[in-house]
């Protein structure tokens, strides 16, 4: 979910390969009807498998975009709407799905297979212009070995953050350029309203909280719980990252310990879902139409948790084991409609700008 999910982080630790183009590097313009064009951030990847049995499937090839972070990603497809890169774009969260929506990015389409996914997910039941495709949590992480070391419980909750025991512990990502940054305020804007949200951060920021650009930084730099962190000095044991970042961790080291080094604070996640959606004026909407089917298919939504770190919206789609032992999706995460969002966004992050940054 952008630079987002734990692809990045993997791929920041040089552990894992994402994915720059499929299909062939002969690829025409998606006029060629049998060429399906896939506009993505950085942080999309399926297994080759996968992809190659839905071409031979469906009989079209996949070319695919990636157009930076997901915040990146939807602004240019915003202002290339008229003229689109591609047929499919995939990215949009429910932090932006209203910039989105009102500016008139997405066609109507009901995917095939849309009866498995759960209501929570379909944000825009009525006209169907999105598909949800997968979901996550940010949450604070934190690094076991330094609360132990300190003899120090890991905070549990927002509440906790504040308190002066975790003073000059936490780094998180600028609202205004993060999606993890905007998940967090999000959720602290659902936890304490309109009315405290403002308050809470002016607490935050006198308890030491350090700001920087994007997860990468937050999490690979500054965080001196990931493998990169430790590789890089890190010294924050607090950082806000996903559910998932845990599972990563065990995952990708080697040898692989018995338990993940991270853990999460419970009580500061907040819900993120993500969509794609066949863009408005696609070339090949046809082939747009079968791959968005593909994208809530059993094979696809079972292959993707261990490529880009996030759950399946599927109902009835496995998931992998070190997801249930060391990343459980959040029981009781901040959640907000979409139109809240939409409402106060802007807002909330130039207020949040003022407040923390300035």
């Amino acid at each position: 979910m952008h630079t987002k999910t734990l692809v990045a982080a993997t791929a920041g630790l040089g552990l894992v390969a994402t994915l720059s183009a499929c299909g062939s590097s002969e690829a025409k313009d998606s006029a060629d009807t049998k060429t399906v064009t896939l506009v993505s951030h950085d942080s999309w990847a399926v297994s080759k498998k996968v992809l190659a049995d839905f071409e031979k499937r469906s009989g079209y090839r996949v070319r695919v975009l990636k157009d930076g972070d997901a915040g990146q990603a939807v602004n240019k497809a915003v202002l290339t709407k008229d003229h689109p890169q591609g047929d499919v774009f995939f990215g949009v969260d429910n932090t932006l799905l209203s910039r989105a929506l009102d500016n008139g990015l997405f066609q109507p389409y009901r995917a095939a297979g849309l009866d498995q996914v759960g209501a929570a997910y379909q944000l825009d039941r009525a006209e169907h212009r999105v598909t949800p495709v997968d979901y996550g949590d940010i949450c604070v992480n934190y690094d076991k070995k330094y609360f132990a070391d300190h003899k120090l419980a890991p905070p549990a909750s927002f509440d906790d953050l504040v308190k002066p025991a975790y003073k000059n512990l936490l780094v998180t990502e600028n609202a205004s350029t993060s999606s993890p940054g905007l998940g967090f305020l999000l959720g602290s804007a659902a936890r304490y309203g309109d009315a405290g949200w403002e308050g809470y951060w002016k607490k935050l920021k006198a308890n030491g909280v350090k700001v920087v650009d994007g997860w990468e930084q937050a999490y690979n730099e500054e965080f001196s719980g990931s493998a990169g962190g430790k590789k890089a000095g890190g010294d924050r044991p607090l950082v806000v990252s996903y559910a998932s970042s845990p599972p990563a961790e065990v995952i990708y080291a080697d040898p692989r310990p018995a338990t993940a080094p991270t853990g999460v604070a419970a009580g500061t996640c907040f819900r993120q879902v993500e969509f794609a959606g066949l863009l408005s004026n696609a070339k090949n909407s046809k082939g747009g139409k079968a791959f968005l089917d593909f994208l809530v298919s059993q094979e696809f939504q079972e292959d993707m948790p261990l490529n880009m770190f996030v759950y399946p919206v599927r109902q009835g789609a496995a998931v992998p084991a070190e997801f249930t032992q060391f990343g459980p999706a959040a029981k009781d995460p901040q959640t907000m409609a979409p139109d809240r969002i939409a409402a106060h966004r802007d807002q909330w992050v130039a207020s949040w700008t003022s407040i923390v940054l300035k």
